[in-house]
């Protein structure tokens, strides 16, 4: 009954893998079928070279397994949270990638220095607010989703479809489970370039509102003309 879906969601956690985007099992992708409502994710510390796609959990919305031997990823509360918030979501990914990671440890959103970001993010990377003590102490992993979805109060997630999750690391989602991954990639790369942007020039500014609407829209709503279409 979820073949596909558990198939899908192997090959995207091993693109991770192949991408570069996790050291030993610090990172999980998710897929979601609302039709059915749930989600296939990646079972919790298994090492990618002894990943298969029968390995892969089933949850529904509630957490609870459905299909699975394995225990889920312990973030799968946190992928349910913005599954529920963000309803254009099809996939969620988590990485402990280099250079977001460093962002998020400092607790700085990632500025948009260029075309590069543009091309992708419509405006920074927010970072969350740290999390209480009380929200460590409770549900953790939920807790975690509440704060990214508090951040984006008032912000368009599919517009800028990435967090920093203050003193932890980066969550990407997108509109199926390949684009998460693609997005965790993207953002890597830009963390990487707002980092040396920062080393060579302390005082840079962002760029202007008029060439991130270009770059951003070229490529993305009802105008873009980027690609083949």
């Amino acid at each position: 009954m979820y073949e596909k879906l558990k198939q899908r969601v192997y090959e995207t956690n091993m693109d991770l893998q192949r991408q570069g985007m996790v050291v030993l099992t610090w990172g999980n992708v998710s897929a979601i079928d609302r039709e059915k409502g749930i989600i296939a994710i990646k079972p919790s510390g298994v090492q990618y070279s002894e990943l298969s796609p029968e390995a892969v959990v089933i949850v529904d919305l509630d957490g609870k397994v459905v299909e699975g031997l394995l225990k889920p990823s312990s973030d799968t509360a946190t992928h349910l949270e913005l599954y529920r918030s963000f309803a254009q979501v099809g996939g969620v990914c988590h990485t402990h990638s280099m250079y977001a990671t460093m962002w998020s440890q400092a607790r700085r959103d990632i500025p948009c220095f260029g075309t590069t970001h543009a091309d992708n993010f419509y405006g920074p990377i927010p970072v969350t607010d740290s999390m209480t003590d009380e929200e460590i102490g409770g549900p953790y992993e939920e807790n975690t989703g509440k704060v990214i979805v508090r951040r984006f109060a008032g912000t368009d997630p599919m517009q800028i479809p990435a967090v920093l999750v203050a003193n932890h690391g980066p969550f990407t989602w997108g509109p199926s489970p390949e684009k998460a991954v693609e997005n965790a990639v993207v953002l890597e790369q830009v963390a990487k370039m707002a980092f040396g942007t920062i080393g060579v020039n302390p005082q840079q500014q962002g760029i202007s509102q008029a060439l991130l609407d270009r770059h951003y829209l070229r490529k993305h709503g009802t105008g873009a003309y980027y690609g083949q279409g």
